[in-house]
């Protein structure tokens, strides 16, 4: 969606940002997921299962034409009803915000969440969904970030309103419309949490790191990989990567802040490399530090390391990956994935309960 909007931007092309404000019932997306649209149609990005797409950009030409916000709500939980012709299976309830992003106005707001969604430091968003101040108009946004907040169409007393709901929200993993007052008006806000793109780190080029880096950047992660071995870096097939650095273990900070990084695998098949990589993870506060090889290894390796190996803690996944069963570089990569995706998604415990079902024997 990132990449779709760079280009309709550098294109000057008005688009509509779609918000998802609340559901109810078996719904294909949740509160805060967001989709962009033009007006010919083009959309980046699924609210539905691509159910109510087509439908939506009739409305996204409206919001343009109009130049201001629109609320839409699709009721699809009568299992008898043939919404626009199409057996819907969802089952739920959207209700949808639908702002117009104009190049005259640059793109505001969704140019500073983008740019929020590509930073290092994790921000918010405030969204005016529904008010009854005549001074404070559906759409009106207020975006926090490392370089502070900006707010558009946001009275000052309204911002400041929507600047403690955003502090008090700060870390929260789900979006929430809550009720919100100032001088006697009311309005129901969006909180959303804007989460950078997740920063994988893989460390070792072989042959096994390609699908890796392959699914990892399908998901819209950013992708560096390094390797001492300038054969590894030669094949061609690393092209999926954002970064590619010919670097050994101590040479690694003079290329990059591992700190910037979300998640790690060390992958390089070498006993002395991979020690000599997690030692450096070991200063970092990356919260998972994937190891690929057995069990067995993994202790002997972090009987080399010292105090670094206590440094690592419960960060350090080693057999990395969910156990899923996975016999292939491809499969392995799936659940290298899945495991970095539980752990930044707070879901400890599905890892926890796959390291007891494979009884700590990899992947």
């Amino acid at each position: 969606m990132l990449d779709a909007f760079a280009r309709w931007r550098a294109d000057a092309v008005p688009l509509v940002l779609l918000t998802v404000v609340e559901t109810e019932g078996s719904t294909y997306s949740k509160a805060g997921h967001r989709i962009v649209l033009t007006g010919t149609g083009e959309f980046q990005g699924l609210v539905s299962g691509g159910c109510l797409e087509g439908d939506l950009a009739g409305h996204a030409r409206e919001v343009l034409a109009a130049g201001r916000a629109q609320l839409l709500t699709y009721d699809l939980r009568d299992d008898g009803a043939d919404i626009f012709g199409l057996g819907i299976g969802c089952n739920g309830l959207f209700r949808l915000l639908l702002q117009p992003l104009l190049p005259e106005s640059g793109y505001a707001p969704f140019a500073a969440i983008a740019a929020g969604l590509l930073g290092d430091t994790p921000a918010m968003s405030a969204t005016v969904v529904r008010s009854n101040d005549p001074a404070l108009p559906a759409g009106a946004t207020l975006v926090t970030g490392a370089d502070g907040p900006a707010g558009w169409e946001l009275p000052s007393a309204w911002q400041a309103q929507l600047m403690r709901g955003c502090t008090a929200r700060a870390g929260a993993r789900r979006a929430e419309l809550a009720r919100e007052e100032s001088g006697g008006r009311e309005a129901g806000v969006l909180y959303a949490a804007l989460r950078p793109l997740p920063r994988l780190l893989v460390l070792g080029a072989g042959l096994d790191a390609v699908p890796l880096i392959d699914m990892a950047s399908r998901l819209g992660w950013r992708v560096t990989v390094a390797d001492h071995r300038p054969a590894q870096l030669a094949r061609g097939d690393l092209g999926a990567a954002g970064q590619v650095l010919a670097a050994a273990p101590g040479e690694l900070p003079r290329h990059i802040d591992p700190a910037h990084f979300t998640a790690a695998v060390v992958m390089t098949h070498h006993l002395d490399s991979d020690r000599a990589w997690l030692g450096v993870l070991s200063r970092t506060a990356l919260p998972y530090i994937g190891l690929l090889g057995p069990a067995q290894r993994r202790a002997r390796l972090l009987a080399g390391l010292g105090p670094a190996a206590d440094a690592l803690g419960t960060r350090l996944h080693g057999p990395a990956g969910l156990a899923i069963g996975a016999d292939s570089p491809e499969a392995i990569a799936l659940a290298v994935l899945a495991e970095i995706h539980a752990v930044l998604a707070g879901r400890l415990d599905l890892v926890a309960r796959s390291r007891i079902a494979a009884g700590n024997g990899g992947v």
